[in-house]
């Protein structure tokens, strides 16, 4: 079976990770579309499994959640006229959970914005925290009942930080790429005694915005949006992966794995490629084998 050489499957995952879309890095690194894609499955499924056996136990004292829109293959109000729609077509949710002490991303949930997805995920979280924490979302209604129902058996602080949003002002075409102005916020505290202080949803807000500028397909107005809703989770395992235990923080300087004490060292791309490696099968014998005789 060929395989590239090390230095070109680090050039094409750094790129994927820094923004670049796949045609692109297929033209720059001098490859195919088919082979950045089968890198990229790859790269998804070896993060995948690492990010869930690994980040576990982690003793975070507070939590932020919010939820960062994106589309597969149309957007929702085109899927009932796009010709051959696959599954997942439409809105894609990404939710995620961030400890904004150590800048962690503990847990994520590609899905709906709905109550079935809120439960996957709030539950998620759960089982991967040591202790209880500080937990604040926005004011999505579904985090009530998922927090109350993943949070059950383990005390929790948890707010919610509503924002009111005023109306968008003028009349300019351009008023609608900026969004309304938040006039205010609401803190509200629903179970436990959270720290008010702490009430924010600021950092992993800001997390995501990381998020949407360092890959290619969560740019808005573009034509780089996923066509494979697999693709489109595979990108975000190596994304989340590369984040916690490859990219230094500026304000930590260290990765947000190692200030959380899940790492202890700084991982690079040459590092998740042997990942992927781990994973691969064995090489065969080819052929049919005959015993010769002596």
């Amino acid at each position: 079976m060929n395989k590239l050489p090390l230095q070109k499957r680090v050039q094409i995952l750094s790129m994927l990770c820094e923004g670049s879309s796949m045609r692109s890095i297929s033209r720059v690194c001098d490859v195919s579309i088919n082979t950045v894609s089968k890198l990229l499955v790859d790269a998804g499924e070896a993060c995948s499994a690492f990010h869930y056996d690994h980040v576990r136990n982690v003793p975070s004292q507070r939590v932020q959640c919010d939820e960062i829109w994106s589309f597969c293959y149309s957007k929702q109000k085109n899927v009932a006229d796009a010709k051959a729609a696959p599954y997942g077509a439409g809105n894609v949710w990404t939710w995620t959970a961030l400890d904004p002490d150590h800048k962690l991303i503990v847990s994520w949930t590609v899905g709906d914005r709905d109550a079935e997805t809120a439960n996957w995920f709030i539950e998620d979280l759960k089982e991967r925290l040591a202790d209880s924490v500080q937990l604040t979302t926005d004011g999505h209604k579904v985090y009530l009942e998922a927090v109350a129902g993943a949070f059950s058996d383990r005390p929790v602080d948890y707010a919610m930080l509503v924002k009111l949003y005023g109306e968008a002002e003028g009349t300019e075409p351009e008023r609608k790429y900026s969004p309304s102005d938040c006039k205010g916020t609401k803190k509200t505290p629903v179970r436990g005694n959270p720290d008010k202080k702490h009430i924010s949803t600021s950092h992993v807000e800001r997390s995501n915005l990381t998020m949407r500028m360092s890959m290619r397909r969560f740019t808005r107005l573009t034509n780089a949006f996923s066509k494979k809703i697999d693709n489109h989770c595979h990108a975000l395992s190596l994304y989340f992966v590369w984040y916690n235990f490859c990219r230094i923080h500026k304000t930590l300087r260290v990765t947000p794995a190692m200030s959380e004490g899940l790492s202890d060292t700084v991982r690079d791309m040459e590092w998740i490629v042997s990942l992927i490696d781990a994973r691969a099968p064995k090489p065969g014998r080819r052929g049919p084998y005959k015993k010769r005789n002596s």
